[in-house]
C-alpha cells in the first residue's frame, strides 16, 4: 500500500509418527475459515510472507489449539471497490466464519470520495452478514497534511460503520507503530519485521472473544 499512514517461526521440524501411534485431528477443520481482505500490509509487502501478522496468526491458532483455517487474500494497492469486487468470489469459495478487513489507505492516497468508501465498506459487510460471517474492520489514518476537512471524515467512518453493524473494530491498525522509525521499513510506509507481532495485538483484541463466541 502506497500511503503513509499515521504520520505517516519459527520453522519446526516435523516429527515421524509411527503406524501404532494415533493419527492427530487436523486442526484446520472444515467451515472454520478466517478471511483476510487487505491491502499491502497485510500481505507483508517487502518482508518474507513467514513474518507477516496473518503468519503470526496462523501459528497463534495452532499454538492455542484454535481449530481455524485463515485464508490470506491481500493484495498490494487495493482499494475498497477493487475488493468489494473481488469478495462474492471469496465468500463463495471458501464460505468464512469471520473476515478481517484491512482496507482504506490505497482510497485515502488518492482521494477518493470517503462517502464512496463508506458506500463499499458497508456494501462488504452486508455480503458477509447474508453467509452468516462475522466482521471485523481495521481503522487507518491519514497524514495530517491531507487536512481535517478529508482525514478526519476518513478515519471517523471506520467506527460508525463497526457500530451501525455490529461489526469488530481495530480503533487505528497501525497503532502504536506508525511514526516510529525502528518499526517502519526503508520506505517509512510499510511496518517492518519488528511491528508484525504489535499487528497481530491489534487485531487479536476483537477477533478473541469473536472466536470464543463462535466456539460455543
Amino acid at each position: 500500500m502506497a500511503v503513509w499512514l499515521g504520520l505517516c517461526i519459527a520453522s519446526a521440524a516435523s516429527t515421524a509418527i509411527a503406524e501404532t501411534d494415533p493419527v492427530p485431528e487436523p486442526l484446520n477443520k472444515p467451515g472454520n475459515t478466517l478471511l483476510i481482505v487487505g491491502d499491502s500490509i497485510s500481505a507483508g509487502y517487502g518482508i518474507p510472507v513467514d513474518y507477516g501478522w496473518v503468519e503470526l496468526l496462523e501459528q497463534r491458532l495452532v499454538q492455542q489449539q484454535i481449530p481455524w483455517k485463515v485464508v490470506n487474500a491481500s493484495i498490494s494497492g487495493e482499494t475498497t471497490k477493487g475488493a468489494l469486487d473481488r469478495l462474492p468470489a471469496l465468500l463463495k469459495r471458501h464460505h468464512p466464519k469471520i473476515v478481517v478487513i484491512e482496507l482504506g489507505g490505497n482510497d485515502g492516497l488518492r482521494g477518493y470520495p470517503v462517502q464512496q468508501m463508506t458506500a463499499n465498506f458497508e456494501a462488504m459487510i452486508e455480503m458477509n452478514q447474508k453467509i452468516g460471517a462475522q466482521t471485523i474492520l481495521a481503522a487507518m489514518r491519514l497524514p495530517p497534511n491531507y487536512g481535517g476537512r478529508y482525514a478526519e471524515p476518513f478515519f471517523q467512518q471506520y467506527a460508525i460503520i463497526a457500530e451501525k453493524y455490529r461489526a469488530g473494530l481495530v480503533p487505528f491498525f497501525l497503532d502504536g507503530v506508525a511514526g516510529h522509525p525502528d518499526l517502519m521499513q526503508g520506505d517509512g510506509i510499510h511496518p517492518n519485521i519488528p511491528a508484525q507481532p504489535k499487528l497481530l495485538e491489534q487485531v487479536w483484541k476483537p477477533m478473541e472473544p469473536m472466536l470464543e463466541r463462535l466456539a460455543r
